[in-house]
């Protein structure tokens, strides 16, 4: 049968949900699309295992972006989940919501429905927390967020009482009542394993009849009649395997991710007009804003040799892997059930601030010789270090993406325009500064013994911000390419997440945020495709 009700393309954070929501009731028929394969690798479940899928082309799609001027000329690696599950099953799992202001700020864009108060229930909704169920938290939920507090590093007591001698609060539940200070990063994981949108959506829906996953199938188009979207075309295996059309009774859900979602937007004629006629394709709608708007998070390493013992000894010997690996088969339990971004919070790098401009990530190990791309963190540096590394959370400049051709199978182009603006070139400056004032902290300058990058003949504002373009790189939270707002010059979907100027299209992944939350974007992908799924059960009035 090849008729559904809602067909959804991608099975990444927010397909699996959808796909979960929208089939619960027994009444709607849904397809899903994923371009990948199945999460049943053994490292996709060992939480530290995520090192070994971010370059592995078989669960990823490996992009990279265009030089960018503002990172030196340097060409960008964005790893993306290519697996059910989609980024969810290859990240590092660490689950932040945000600050409460980012969702007030969508609201004030003329957004109904996206306040914080309003999006609250649904963070609530989605997860079952450790720290739940409380007024901020929520317990019994499809995703599990575990609270790693008693199993971290010993280091990251350091990294805490550095913070606090700095002023700073010490906060017991980041995704609290208020994210404002450090503390321990929350991660999804289960019992040990890796909890992605897969494991947890996607699983407990697989054995619904009215719910079918077709694995290995590329969707090259979106079919319309007239403007309302009809179906999906997509080729299953092979770029040269014959190319198959499905159709949908109610709406097209486009799913795919930041960078996915509007390439098939515009592959499908809705774009930009004169960039899609110089392709050869055929415009439906021309909207300038598919592909534009692009933002992301630029992060900074400083990185530090320590005089005591860091994770280094527990994964970069033999001994200490054995002992790891040996804790976590009869345990589940120890380094290898864990994240290595164990330290976190959200700061202010000066006084006078409303709100934290910077998120802190504290990692109790190194890997300097990593091979560009990759993440060995089984192999990290022969000596005891450490990672402190800080983001700046709202950044201005704006990247792009664009087709490369008409090819559905060709990579896009992905202009990130790093640091454009000077407000986001002095933000990371007072990032790289912040970072120093921390490591000079009495608790934490008691365990270095000396720095290793930038280097302490690093100081001076231009060298700093030299190093910056020479070494700052993304943390993969590109959103915005097909923006929620009122304006359909500017944006792309409207508050509900149709797609402006057609029918039963919607978007609805992390492409649609109206700006960049303040932290990871994980979970604020997720909040989106539970709301979204209520959005698309209202409209056709079976909620």
């Amino acid at each position: 049968m090849t008729t559904f009700d809602f067909i959804v393309v991608g099975a990444g954070s927010a397909g699996c949900v959808l796909a979960n929501r929208l089939t619960a009731s027994g009444r709607h028929r849904v397809l899903l699309l994923e371009a990948g394969g199945v999460d049943n690798r053994f490292w996709m479940r060992v939480p530290i295992g995520y090192g070994k899928s971010f370059f592995d082309p078989r669960v990823n799609w490996m992009y990279h972006t265009e030089p960018d001027a503002g990172l030196a000329d340097r060409r960008g690696y964005w790893p993306r989940g290519k697996v059910l599950g989609g980024s969810s099953t290859i990240n590092a799992m660490v689950f932040v919501r945000g600050q409460p202001s980012d969702f007030d700020a969508w609201a004030a864009l003329g957004l109904p429905g996206w306040s914080w108060a309003e999006v609250l229930p649904y963070f609530k909704r989605l997860e079952d927390s450790d720290d739940g169920p409380n007024e901020w938290r929520g317990r019994g939920g499809p995703l599990h967020v575990s609270n790693v507090a008693t199993q971290v590093h010993p280091l990251c007591d350091a990294y805490l009482l550095a913070a606090e001698q700095l002023g700073l609060r010490r906060t017991a539940d980041l995704n609290g009542a208020s994210p404002d200070g450090v503390g321990i990063n929350q991660i999804t994981t289960r019992d040990g394993l890796r909890a992605s949108a897969s494991t947890a959506y996607l699983q407990p829906a697989r054995s619904r009849a009215n719910l079918q996953v077709t694995t290995a199938a590329h969707a090259t188009a979106i079919v319309f009649d007239g403007t309302r979207a009809t179906g999906v075309r997509y080729r299953c295996g092979a770029p040269a395997s014959p190319e198959q059309t499905a159709t949908a009774r109610c709406e097209v859900i486009v799913a795919a991710g930041s960078i996915n979602s509007p390439q098939l937007l515009q592959l499908s004629g809705i774009g930009p007009a004169e960039a899609l006629r110089a392709l050869g394709i055929a415009v439906l709608v021309d909207r300038p804003a598919v592909g534009r708007h692009l933002q992301d998070h630029l992060c900074i390493d400083h990185l530090y040799r320590a005089r005591v013992p860091t994770l280094n000894a527990d994964l970069g010997t033999p001994l200490g892997q054995l002992r790891a690996g040996l804790r976590y088969l009869t345990q589940r339990r120890g380094p290898l059930a864990l994240s290595v971004n164990q330290g976190g919070g959200f700061v202010r790098s000066r006084a006078g601030l409303v709100r934290p401009n910077l998120q802190l990530y504290f990692s109790p190990l190194s890997y300097t010789r990593a091979t560009p791309g990759q993440r060995k963190l089984m192999r990290p540096d022969p000596f005891p270090g450490f990672l402190l590394s800080a983001q700046p959370c709202r950044p201005t400049s704006r990247g792009h993406l664009a087709l490369a051709s008409a090819d559905p199978f060709a990579a896009p182009l992905i202009h990130p325009n790093s640091l454009a603006t000077e407000h986001d070139v002095q933000e990371m400056l007072e990032a790289s500064r912040f970072l120093r004032r921390l490591a000079a902290a009495p608790a934490l300058s008691a365990v270095i013994e000396r720095e290793l990058a930038p280097g302490p003949s690093i100081d001076g504002d231009d060298e700093l911000v030299a190093d910056i373009r020479e070494r700052a790189s993304t943390v993969f939270h590109p959103v915005s390419t097909c923006r929620m707002g009122t304006d359909p010059r500017e944006s792309v979907v409207d508050a509900r997440l149709r797609v402006h100027g057609v029918q039963a299209l919607r978007i609805v992944d992390a492409s649609a945020f109206p700006t960049l939350t303040s932290g990871n974007t994980n979970a604020p992908t997720l909040m989106l495709a539970e709301k979204g799924a209520d959005l698309i059960l209202e409209d056709l009035g079976t909620s």
